[in-house]
């Protein structure tokens, strides 16, 4: 990697040549493919870049350009190199279809046997896989990496916590893979049926949904597990780009197959590393659909430096939300990671919340619910939390105390945020 000057005086990681030679390539494919970046180029009269400088200038692709381009518009490679598609897991709009080629299934095996291994996993392990297969990358991604490493894979898929329970004590489950909203539920059913001592779990791979340091120590302390979160995103391969290792300083991500920019998500111009921004990510190698400068809307920051661990590969730190996670609230601009950092601070409060957002009588309402358990008083501690809330946000929230176990679990990604004001 190499590390330059930003015009603020800040350190910035650069593109490397290869990386330009790289990128070159991909714009020559998809100029050649006619495909709607290759417009996009074309019109702009860019053909090919020589610097950082020509890099920062290439047009950003996003979301929209994608579901314009359904069902196949995203190939820039003869159809009959392409062996798989999948879509990603949203339920609105046209679906985004990402077509893959027999490399892009290699590559994507290969990155992600790279995070079992800086996870500690190893061929000796059994991997216990609950995230759905189908159209999703999530399962099947899980398990290419895991039959690359040459690991025993227990395919589940999601559901049935019985069943899965049943199989992870049977076949000695050492790993498991899933979304931190159902390992928060598995670990609350094994607490509940007295099962731990008869669960082998050692690890677990977290990925899918942005999860909060006290979800994190609920679900390890429960297990007696090491975590790592995993990242990924459908439009590029899937779950495994990127993975934490075990000094837990920030996931490294695999910049031999990436370049990773993050910029001020208003300006859309990069920010130094260290500093909070949108993830914008360049496809290197990849073949069936690459994609240039493409949006994620994921906010983080780069972590200059280099990890305890030795490894080269930069790092990103933890997933703090996406830009369209903003809620505007009696025209306050409010995020839900601001909502759990506060949550964080009261002890007695479990990982659970769930924020929702209403209009009566012509003003807007916010109401938050949280859980504690039986020896708290409920009306108290919803006090303190709304008065907390007003001196961040600026406006007191109703708050509403449960019992612990009583907002919903989900065996995939639970919704914390359900705005009813477009009911």
């Amino acid at each position: 990697m190499i590390w330059g000057l930003t015009r603020e005086e800040g350190i910035y990681m650069q593109i490397t040549a290869q990386q330009i030679t790289q990128v070159n390539h991909q714009i020559e494919a998809l100029i050649s493919a006619g495909s709607f970046y290759g417009k996009k180029l074309e019109s702009a009269g860019i053909t090919r870049i020589h610097s950082q400088a020509e890099f920062e200038k290439l047009p950003f692709s996003q979301k929209s350009d994608l579901r314009d381009a359904y069902p196949l518009g995203l190939m820039a490679v003869p159809e009959e190199e392409i062996v798989r598609i999948h879509s990603s897991s949203g339920t609105t709009g046209t679906p985004v279809i990402i077509p893959y080629t027999a490399k892009d299934v290699e590559d994507w095996g290969i990155m992600f046997k790279r995070c079992y291994e800086f996870a500690g996993v190893t061929k000796r392990d059994r991997i216990h896989i609950t995230p759905g297969y189908g159209l999703w990358t999530a399962g099947i991604g899980f398990q290419n990496g895991a039959e690359k490493l040459g690991a025993m894979v227990i395919p589940m898929g999601p559901g049935n916590t019985e069943k899965q329970l049943q199989m992870m004590k049977d076949m000695g489950s050492t790993v498991i893979c899933a979304t931190s909203s159902y390992a928060l539920l598995l670990t609350e059913e094994i607490e509940k049926r007295g099962i731990r001592d008869q669960i082998k779990l050692k690890k677990g791979v977290i990925g899918s949904e942005r999860w909060s340091d006290k979800m994190r120590k609920r679900i390890s302390e429960g297990l007696g597990i090491e975590l790592y979160d995993i990242y990924g995103l459908t439009e590029i391969y899937g779950p495994g780009i990127g993975i934490n290792c075990s000094y837990n300083t920030g996931m490294h991500y695999w910049d031999d197959y990436l370049y990773i920019e993050i910029v001020d998500p208003v300006t859309l111009r990069p920010v130094p590393d260290g500093e909070m921004g949108e993830i914008v990510i360049t496809t290197l190698v990849k073949e069936g659909a690459p994609l240039i400068r493409y949006r994620t809307h994921d906010l983080s920051r780069i972590i200059p430096g280099e990890c305890p661990c030795g490894s080269k590969h930069p790092r990103l730190d933890t997933i703090m939300g996406r830009t369209d996670d903003m809620m505007k609230i009696k025209g306050v601009n409010v995020f839900p990671s601001q909502i759990e950092e506060i949550l964080k601070s009261f002890p007695e409060v479990s990982s659970e919340y769930q924020i929702r957002i209403s209009h009566l009588d012509g003003k807007d309402t916010m109401r938050i619910y949280v859980e504690t358990n039986g020896s708290v008083n409920f009306l108290d501690l919803a006090d303190r939390i709304a008065i907390k809330v007003k001196s961040v946000i600026g406006f007191t929230p109703l708050v509403k105390v449960v019992e612990n176990g009583l907002l919903p679990r989900s065996e995939k990604k639970t919704k914390r945020v359900i705005d009813e004001r477009y009911d």
